[in-house]
């Protein structure tokens, strides 16, 4: 079975360096706005949302990404899109732990076995 333009859901989470809280407060604001910067500019990408942790718990991450894109293929072009590539430049070595979790969006009804 051939499955077209399925939802894929790309949820990434950083941790961010700091060597003061002003210092990682900074640097999550520039995670934010640059990430906030790819709106509108990534073909397929319908939806995206930035959010900074407010739990402060010792194994929370700093901050999350959650975004919608119209399909894988949508989503592996937005790996290699000029402006994607830009902000990965722009954050560097200021991340320093990832997590990512990419994932179909199933219709009602359907199997979480995809």
């Amino acid at each position: 079975m051939t499955i077209h333009h399925q939802t894929i859901r790309h949820i990434v989470m950083w941790n961010v360096q700091g060597g003061t809280p002003a210092e990682r407060q900074h640097n999550i604001e520039r995670l934010c706005a640059s990430f906030d910067s790819l709106k509108g500019r990534i073909p397929g990408l319908r939806h995206l949302e930035i959010g900074v942790d407010v739990s402060r718990t010792d194994y929370a991450c700093d901050v999350v990404l959650y975004s919608e894109f119209e399909s894988s293929e949508a989503l592996a072009a937005y790996a290699e899109h000029p402006e994607h590539l830009r902000v990965k430049r722009e954050l560097g070595a200021m991340r320093i732990a990832r997590h990512q979790v990419d994932y179909r969006v199933l219709a009602a009804g359907s199997s979480r076995h995809a």
